[in-house]
């Protein structure tokens, strides 16, 4: 479960802006971004969703050069909110995330490959004290301009499936088997702040 996540949290366009070659940092609008996730129940008899509200995301792109783009995404376990207080603490518990223990998520990118009009972040995930890599596929959802056309956001999508167990998280309910399932979507939509077009 993360995901975050994992998620990762996302990067980068070279389409989504003008081709000067200069890296810069791409703010986050964490209000109108989410980082989320979905779990099976019961053998896909339902699902319950979530998200992690506290995380920040250094997105640092090449706009000429995507593979020489990077991105860092951190996320604060404790802030998992399912909208449920007992079930939230019992993943923040030593059961699940351990939070105490394994306080952040983290991802940090090592290559960015462009696949089509898709792109897919190599690098590393780090979950419950466990660093494994990952593949995150992500997509650019759109950009929008000022009127001036001064300044513009991008938006980023990417959806993701972990396994829990690959990360050491265990848990499984006592009288009712494959209560939780094992894979884990990520589910992460973000917006950049405005920025200025070059």
């Amino acid at each position: 479960m993360l995901i975050k996540t994992l998620l990762a949290i996302v990067v980068l366009s070279v389409a989504a802006i003008a081709q000067t070659g200069t890296a810069r940092i791409y703010p986050i609008d964490n209000n109108h971004s989410t980082v989320g996730f979905s779990v099976p129940i019961l053998g896909g008899m339902s699902k319950v969703r979530g998200k992690f509200t506290d995380f920040s995301i250094t997105l640092n792109q090449d706009e000429k050069d995507i593979t020489k783009s990077s991105v860092v995404v951190v996320i604060k376990a404790t802030s998992i909110d399912t909208g449920i207080d007992r079930r939230d603490n019992h993943l923040r518990s030593a059961d699940f995330f351990d939070v105490e223990k394994f306080p952040e998520i983290k991802f940090e990118s090592n290559r960015i490959e462009k696949r089509g009009k898709s792109f897919i972040a190599y690098g590393t995930l780090t979950m419950h004290g466990i660093s494994k890599e990952i593949a995150l596929p992500f997509a650019v959802t759109g950009t929008n301009k000022n009127a001036a056309g001064t300044k513009m956001s991008v938006g980023y999508s990417t959806r993701l499936t972990l396994n829990r167990r690959d990360f050491g998280i265990n848990w499984e309910h006592q009288t009712v088997p494959n209560f939780v399932g094992d894979n884990i979507e990520i589910e992460i939509d973000l917006i950049t702040r405005a920025i200025d077009v070059k």
